[in-house]
């Protein structure tokens, strides 16, 4: 066992609090929901802009630049920094508003997550900031400018990093105790010329006191104070910490400075605020010279050490702290709790090589969960995917109620806004560190996203992938009514039901067959039975297994904006549909394999096996032919209206989805449960047509002749060979990088259709979305993503277990290449891998046409995992830092160093 995972293990077993602190704290708290206080509950941009972040206080969380917390979002530290010519200190990340951008939001900063362990005992982040004024009106006023055809103007274009004239700042964290959290500055000037960067590490507590609400979490006003050359704090759930720093600079250009994490009551009179001294103060005094604004007792609730330095060419700078618990052995041991002894032992010789030994530490345990045969060029990226999935972990704090009426002392709740938004959803109650999607963009949970998240860090920290998929299932979380809240822009819309798919991913990673954690499976089972149930009786209208749901999602992938209803009718979804037969092979396989230990899970086996044929039929067969159009070879949505069922013919992703649903079913398991092989023969044994349609086969075990297993898909054979001949044709899906979400053939001829009015097209858009539906930050009409690219190459895998060596297509289709499935679902991974992997140019595709990643040292190993892909040219889109679901390709990369010639059904069930 590594030393990483004795942390783990102590901080599974609560013996060690090893995981009280992390990068918990959010990268953008201004402009979202949980901070507009407006009447409606529905001016998130303006109500909170970027603009008020230095001045006011937040409500619900904060922010910081490649910043830490502890687990309840309590005391927080980050960077922040000035290069003598910004307008602001650069306390936080920039990027453009929803509204200022030509794709919406987007961040507008050159940063990386760089390494991380899972009890983040070893941390390591990089932040390159410019010697030139910061060109925020600049970045504003072209994105708003552009359209939507033109690309997004991002920092680097403003030509700041030109002659490398800019800083390297590395942040690194290490721990010497679950409470003993060691930081080190390393600063680089990569410019050609001398300049001067103003440093100021800070310390701050989160306001939990102004508002005089009563929510659990709040609480009355901390303390900090400077006592020697030591901040000491005290919080009164924290209790009391003590924090040390050396300086940058020399001793007469370095100070402590001291303010309130308070609303400076001169720019925002109608806030209330309970201080003289105000958040924005280290902005006046360092950046305006106001020394007046900080308060000269050295005492409240948000402090800095503040120096300067000349940093000269190539050369590095480096500034050492120390946040210690008074019971941490620094501390309570080696200085008998005097903190003039701390002060010195802090940042003393054993410093330097404590981080040493984390690094080293850090090393060894990926060297257990990173296969030795994965090639050396693919282990940059892997470490950096789960770098960035471990680093986007946050405080997240939002409860409903509480927000919705207001606090006593805050902003005045109206009728409206008790109403308007979320307020369906008061019982829910947020107070977690939760995976995010990505702490700038969307730094908010995403439910169908989180399933995703956790299936690379099953790897990693099983508990915590456990916790987080039980997290959202609990009763202060799930509505009463079943539904898994979406995301607090709009709880009550309908993601994809692929928690129960998330739920068996990563209890299959709980240990080998026979010893797993089959608790963990019980528990979130009876919950989304709920779930479930929410599903069938809301979002089946005509109640015959063909499902709608709206967006689903997959934002603007068809004709219509579904997350809205129609004038007349409503759409039966092909991927809705198949989702749900997804959802049932997933609880039907959950439902088998709790019945191992507990016949009364048998009963619930064959309801869902009865359900998921009852959906296959539908989908297949309704009115005639179901969703599935036999002259095209393909499934698509159809818009039911005035008794008549009309095909949408977009070819995309959703017809693609019935390819996901294939279930096997393992004879020697369906042998211990007669009750279960009973119904299940009964019931094909009264459905002789049952596979006219639909695939339900029966394979022999070659070396006893007799049933060994048997799969259940949506498409029969002959339509699971005409959907791949689609989806791996060039000319259609097949993408260097992957699949597509939209066919290619789209381009040449868009699809055309007139209805309630009004005219729609549908053309196939390989980059950024020329669309606005959505606010046009996504498009899932021709770009790769990597979750629904990684659904469809484990169901390959699936189906080359049952099928095996003998059933072979063409890939690419035309071009003569016979391929088995397992070949196909790994020739899938390697061109999703190879958009972080260089090219014969040396570049990476998912950097598109900058040259420095590929010529620059001090650029050319730092790795961004996008939201999405360009289809044609491989180019990064979207949210820069989407390490949630686009970590999935570290979890591609494992399964290419790790198949073994067979893969048997255990592996890929």
């Amino acid at each position: 066992m590594t030393a990483e995972d004795r942390r783990l293990d102590e901080s599974a077993k609560r013996l060690q609090n090893w995981q009280r602190w992390g990068p918990y704290l959010s990268e953008r708290q201004w402009g979202t929901v949980r901070e507009d206080y407006s009447d409606g509950g529905d001016a998130t941009w303006s109500y909170f802009p970027h603009d008020h972040a230095r001045s006011r206080a937040y409500r619900w969380g904060e922010d910081g630049l490649l910043g830490i917390c502890d687990r309840e979002g309590r005391l927080c530290f980050s960077v922040a920094l000035w290069n003598g010519r910004d307008p602001i200190l650069k306390e936080r990340l920039f990027g453009v508003t929803g509204p200022e951008g030509n794709h919406g939001e987007d961040v507008k900063e050159c940063y990386y997550y760089l390494d991380s362990t899972p009890t983040h005992s070893y941390m390591r982040g990089l932040y390159k900031y410019p010697h030139a004024i910061y060109p925020y009106d600049e970045l504003v006023d072209v994105s708003r400018s552009r359209e939507r055809t033109e690309p997004e103007f991002e920092l680097i274009d403003t030509g700041v990093f030109d002659q490398s004239r800019y800083f390297d700042v590395e942040v690194e964290y290490a721990k010497a105790g679950p409470d003993d959290i060691l930081i080190r500055l390393n600063i680089t000037n990569r410019g050609p010329q001398p300049a001067v960067l103003h440093v100021l590490p800070q310390l701050f507590f989160r306001n939990t006191w102004t508002w005089q609400c009563t929510d659990e979490g709040c609480t009355t006003r901390p303390t900090m104070k400077l006592v020697g050359d030591v901040v000491k704090t005290f919080h009164e759930s924290l209790n009391e910490f003590w924090f040390a720093c050396d300086c940058m600079g020399t001793p007469e250009t370095w100070a402590w400075l001291f303010t309130d994490n308070e609303t400076n009551a001169s720019r925002h009179p109608d806030l209330p605020s309970e201080s003289d001294y105000y958040k924005d103060a280290f902005h006046h005094y360092v950046v305006k010279g106001e020394v007046k604004t900080v308060n000269p007792d050295q005492r409240g609730t948000k402090c800095a050490a503040y120096g300067l330095d000349l940093v000269l060419p190539g050369v590095t700078k480096t500034i050492k702290m120390r946040l210690s618990g008074t019971h941490e052995p620094i501390i309570k041991e080696d200085c008998g709790g005097d903190i003039a002894k701390f002060s010195a032992a802090a940042l003393g010789e054993r410093f330097d090589s404590i981080f040493e030994t984390r690094k080293r530490e850090a090393d060894a345990f990926y060297k257990t969960r990173i296969p030795d045969s994965v090639a050396e060029c693919r282990r940059p990226v892997i470490r950096q995917a789960y770098a960035g999935l471990l680093w986007t972990k946050q405080f997240y704090h939002y409860v409903v109620r509480t927000w919705l009426d207001g606090d006593p002392n805050g902003p005045p709740a109206n009728e409206a806004r008790k109403q308007g938004r979320n307020s369906e959803w008061r019982h829910l109650f947020n107070r977690d560190v939760i995976s995010m999607p990505d702490k700038w963009e969307y730094p908010w949970y995403a439910a169908w996203d989180l399933a995703f998240h956790m299936v690379p860090m099953a790897h990693l920290d099983y508990g915590f992938a456990r916790d987080q998929m039980i997290l959202f299932l609990r009763e202060w979380y799930m509505h009463p009514n079943g539904q898994i809240p979406a995301y607090e822009w709009h709880l009550d819309d309908v993601n994809p039901p692929v928690h129960a798919w998330g739920v068996w991913q990563v209890y299959k990673a709980s240990g080998p067959p026979h010893h797993r954690d089959k608790l963990f499976l019980a528990r979130a089972f009876q919950k989304l039975l709920l779930n479930f149930t929410w599903w069938v009786n809301r979002k089946d209208p005509r109640g015959k297994n063909i499902f709608s749901g709206g967006f689903l999602g997959l934002d603007n992938i068809g004709v219509f904006d579904r997350s809205k209803p129609l004038p007349r009718g409503h759409l039966e979804q092909a991927d809705g549909t198949a989702w749900m037969a997804f959802y049932c092979g997933t609880m039907l396989r959950m439902a088998i394999e709790l019945a191992d230990e507990n016949e009364a899970y048998g009963d619930m086996a064959s309801k869902f096996f009865e359900h998921y044929i009852a959906i296959a039929e539908a989908m297949n067969s309704m009115d005639g032919s179901g969703l599935w159009d036999e002259t095209e070879g393909f499934y698509y949505d159809h818009l039911y209206v005035d008794g008549q069922s009309i095909p949408i013919r977009v070819r995309s992703l959703v017809g693609l989805l019935p390819l996901t649903t294939g279930v096997i079913l393992e004879e020697h398991i369906i042998d211990k449960l007669p009750g279960f092989k009973r119904r299940m023969k009964w019931f094909l044994n009264s459905r002789p047509d049952l596979t006219q349609h639909m695939t339900y086969m029966e394979g022999e075990d070659p070396e006893e002749t007799k049933v060994s297993r048997r799969l259940l898909a949506i498409p029969s054979e002959d339509r699971f060979r005409r959907l791949l001949s689609v989806m791996l044709d060039e000319t259609e899906f097949l993408s260097p990088y992957g699949i597509r979400s939209m066919s290619a053939a789209h381009g040449a001829e868009p699809f055309v259709f007139d209805f309630g009015g009004q005219h729609h097209e549908v053309q196939y858009v390989p980059g950024e979305s020329e669309s606005g539906m959505f606010g046009g930050n996504s498009n899932w009409r021709g770009p790769i993503w990597f979750p629904m690219n990684y659904l469809i190459i484990q169901s390959l895998k699936r189906y080359h277990a049952f099928y095996g060596e003998s059933f072979r297509v063409e890939c690419p289709t035309g071009s003569g290449q016979s391929m088995t499935l397992m070949e196909v679902a790994r020739e899938l991974e390697r061109r999703c891998i190879s958009l972080f992997e260089r090219d014969e140019n040396d570049a990476r595709p998912a950097h598109g046409e900058e040259t420095r990643y590929r010529d620059d040292p001090a650029w050319k190993d730092l790795i961004l995992f996008y939201e999405y892909f360009h289809a044609d040219n491989g180019k990064g889109l979207g949210a820069s830092h989407q390490t949630g679901w686009t970590a999935l390709v570290a979890s591609m990369i494992r399964s290419q160093a790790d198949v073994p010639k067979h893969v048997g059904s255990e592996r890929v069930r």
